[in-house]
């Protein structure tokens, strides 16, 4: 079975309630129609009712099946903004309320922090940093996580990893140029979230151009505290480098260059970028010479399920990081 119906079938054996506060945007409805006709969520749509309906019936979209939730009913918002501000006291009420009025991203937000829905889903009329600057407000970061990041899947046509042709990479979207605690968050994330979604044991790899030892500069060097920070706040996890791509994915590089036991060496099924100018060419790289298709980028790191996506997806690429979203709400451990 391919891995996207792998992740459909199961987004499907227990749906999720999925709050979209880009509720009057035709791709979002069509997108939350086609999960309900599937079975893989259940959608809260925030926003102004009138509005959503009235984009609804100008694309012939039904929205049976989804729950409307009313951003602008005033009695709401108070008891919502009243039980949030109980729990998370670092801005007023009379703050957080403006923040919600002026968007609804914040209102979907707050539901999502009082666990009244599973995963906020938006990114068409905002922007990832929009998204990421109101989850880390609302939401916030994991326990030892500094920065929210992302991580996404190869499939790639013919290669042969210890994943078959499956292989996660992180992170291509959100941090530009990571020092090593942040590089060390990168990957305790994308171990986390591989274990949410596909349910492998992650066996993490932390690229460089060098290979224990094998070149020496400061590009090397922060790869190397990276590696060290991550093992010391996660020892359960399998991370492991400083390794060149090659010697983090095949066996036989792997016996020659890593001279040391490793679990990771030689059978990595995640690879951390060292920054986003390597990850942005490699991705690119992957998909234009090997024909890979890649899923996501999902944001991580926040102690709830807070989604972005590309504001030029297709409805088809919707569906499937909605879905995305749901399995890892069904895993999810709490923060």
């Amino acid at each position: 079975m391919d891995v996207m119906e792998k992740i459909y079938a199961q987004a499907a054996e227990a749906p999720r309630r999925v709050a979209f506060p880009e509720a009057a945007e035709e791709k979002i409805l069509l997108a939350c129609r086609e999960c309900v006709d599937r079975g893989l969520i259940v959608p809260v749509l925030v926003g102004v009712p009138d509005s959503i309906r009235e984009t609804a019936g100008n694309f012939h979209i039904d929205l049976t099946g989804m729950e409307l939730y009313d951003a602008g009913d005033e009695a709401a918002l108070e008891e919502l903004v009243t039980a949030y501000h109980q729990t998370n006291g670092m801005l007023s009420e009379k703050t957080l309320k403006r923040r919600a009025q002026r968007d609804s991203m914040y209102t979907a937000l707050y539901l999502l922090a009082l666990d009244r829905v599973d995963a906020v889903f938006a990114g068409l009329s905002h922007t990832t940093g929009d998204v990421i600057a109101a989850g880390s407000l609302v939401i916030g970061l994991k326990e030892g996580i500094v920065t929210p990041s992302s991580v996404g899947i190869f499939k790639i046509p013919g290669y042969q990893g210890s994943e078959g042709e499956l292989l996660c990479f992180g992170d291509s979207a959100v941090c530009v140029d990571p020092g090593p605690e942040e590089l060390a968050s990168i990957a305790i994330s994308a171990c986390e979230t591989v274990q949410e979604l596909l349910d492998w044991q992650p066996r993490c790899a932390m690229l460089s151009y060098s290979t224990d030892g094998s070149a020496e500069s400061a590009m090397v060097d922060k790869v190397r505290a990276a590696l060290s920070i991550a093992r010391e706040k996660r020892p359960d996890l399998l991370i492991d480098g400083e390794f060149q791509l090659d010697a983090a994915i095949n066996p036989q590089v792997a016996a020659k260059k890593v001279r040391r036991e490793s679990g990771v060496a030689g059978k990595a099924n995640i690879i951390i970028w060292p920054d986003l100018n390597v990850g942005n060419i490699g991705v690119k790289l992957v998909q234009n010479f090997a024909h890979a298709d890649a899923y996501g980028p999902l944001l991580q790191g926040f102690r709830k399920v807070v989604c972005d996506c590309s504001r030029s997806a297709p409805v088809s690429e919707l569906v499937g990081n909605i879905a995305m979203a749901a399995v890892r709400c069904q895993n999810k451990k709490e923060a």
